[in-house]
């Protein structure tokens, strides 16, 4: 059943490129989840507003659409505005780029609700300690903030990934040779979608299982020596 007809490893270099973007894209997602967590507390109510907006438009819209906006849609929307002002240009977003900074926004607005309950969690008697001692803003947030909401968001920041890993598959619509791009030519080259849709099946299952080991271990190292954690 699993006579792969030569195209293993062409499914191996689309395993490589499908963690290469996961990679990537939770990278950036994390950046905006810290990002839009400061908007969600800051007092700013313009931050307010336009971290609220960001998380509600985000997870109110399918993936695929959001997809499909950044890779058709925006170098559109550019070219329009360039030609506009006189100039005649073509622009094409990379597949890589336009899925990585597709699924890293999209995940981002998750990230953003993980930090905020994490930031949130902290125990506001240490930033009041930290003011007394006059500690700066930044020099809080590196040494009391910062380390203590990682190790509050590890677990949801753990279940973001696991989901966008699986969102990775999406971007086979653009034409990026990940994993499912590869396995769909393989299976209709062969005339075996069973056989190859089952092995990429697997493949996501195993990369999940690696990565709930991993943040387990993720986990125990950022709580030694927290008390009741032992």
């Amino acid at each position: 059943m699993f006579d792969l007809k030569g195209y293993g490893g062409m499914l191996l270099d689309g395993l490589w490129l499908t963690v290469a973007v996961g990679l990537s894209s939770m990278l950036l997602a994390v950046l905006l989840g810290l990002l839009g967590s400061w908007g969600k507390l800051s007092r700013s109510r313009l931050a307010n507003f336009i971290a609220d907006t960001y998380t509600t438009v985000v997870r109110g819209i399918p993936e695929l659409i959001l997809l499909l906006l950044v890779y058709f849609g925006v170098p559109t929307l550019l070219q329009d505005i360039a030609k506009r002002l006189g100039h005649d240009i073509r622009i094409d977003l990379d597949p890589f780029l336009a899925g990585t900074l597709a699924i890293g926004f999209i995940y981002g607005a998750f990230s953003t609700e993980v930090f905020r309950g994490a930031f949130i969690s902290i125990p506001p008697g240490q930033l009041e300690a930290a003011r007394a001692m006059g500690m700066s803003r930044i020099l809080t947030f590196r040494r009391i903030l910062l380390p203590q909401a990682m190790r509050f968001a590890l677990p949801g920041l753990g279940n973001v990934w696991m989901v966008l890993l699986k969102a990775t598959a999406l971007i086979s619509i653009i034409q990026l040779d990940e994993l499912m791009r590869k396995t769909k030519i393989a299976a209709n080259a062969t005339h075996q979608p069973f056989t190859f849709y089952l092995l990429a099946s697997i493949i996501f299952l195993g990369l999940t299982i690696v990565s709930m080991l991993l943040q387990h271990r993720a986990e125990k190292w950022a709580n030694r020596g927290v008390a009741g954690n032992s």
